[in-house]
């Protein structure tokens, strides 16, 4: 089920429409710990002070940030609940784009939206307005102790806020090397083989094959079965045309 973690506003020019943001996603990932090999028992975490030669808790820590070597100002958990900025307590529409003039790689998470009681109509209109229009909108909200960048878009009935990376945490891309050519009789095969590979996108089609070998693994070790390592796949083709030949053939079989 949805956790609402974050409450406020959506600043819709004069409007503030009265909102609660949950998460909407989750990993499934099985959760392993570490254990000492001697014993195979979990080792607690401690915090060690070598200035006065003490163990600590996190009750006796707080946070610094370095401005000089060694040198430090202070902030206790209050004081980040006091950065003044318009999107600690509200995601701040700065304006209205295509959706698709917003990169993939710009994408971070996703998280549903939702109205409070008094919010219901206005959050319905901006709704039916994304709807009709087909835009998306930019907005700023913090929270976790940091702005994020983000994108209000309706999916269906619901509110999807889609948090984006800054323009400035993208990390350039190495210079390609000079690609290849490709021969129209290669490019026509690629053609044929994408073709018989196109579908319908059905997300509940796929499923997270790593997370069920490793609780197939974790069944395996108790019963003491041994686990064979996957073979690597091949590193290079030695007849292009002749594999994708064979792969058209195949997909189209399927």
């Amino acid at each position: 089920m949805p956790r609402t973690f974050w409450k406020g506003v959506i600043s819709f020019g004069l409007v503030a429409i009265p909102v609660k943001m949950s998460t909407a996603t989750e990993s499934r990932t099985p959760a392993f710990h570490f254990l000492h090999k001697k014993c195979l028992t979990r080792p607690k975490q401690v915090l060690y002070c070598e200035k006065d030669d003490e163990y600590i808790t996190r009750a006796d820590t707080t946070h610094g940030y370095e401005y000089t070597d060694d040198q430090y100002v202070v902030f206790e958990d209050a004081d980040f609940d006091k950065v003044p900025v318009k999107s600690a307590h509200s995601i701040d529409i700065q304006g209205f784009v295509k959706a698709e003039e917003i990169d993939t790689l710009y994408y971070a998470g996703s998280h549903y939206l939702e109205p409070e009681e008094l919010g219901a109509k206005p959050f319905a209109l901006l709704m039916s307005v994304l709807q009709k229009t087909g835009l998306v909108g930019v907005a700023k909200v913090s929270f976790a102790r940091r702005e994020h960048l983000c994108c209000l878009r309706p999916s269906g009935s619901i509110m999807l806020l889609h948090t984006l990376h800054f323009h400035d945490e993208l990390l350039p891309p190495d210079e390609p090397p000079e690609a290849p050519k490709v021969s129209k009789a290669e490019l026509d095969m690629a053609s044929q083989l994408v073709a018989a590979m196109t579908t319908t996108f059905k997300p509940e089609d796929y499923t997270d094959e790593y997370a069920a070998a490793l609780q197939e693994m974790v069944q395996a070790k108790l019963e003491g079965i041994e686990i064979k390592e996957p073979e690597l796949p091949k590193m290079e083709i030695e007849d292009l045309m002749s594999a994708l030949k064979e792969s058209v053939a195949a997909a189209s079989k399927r």
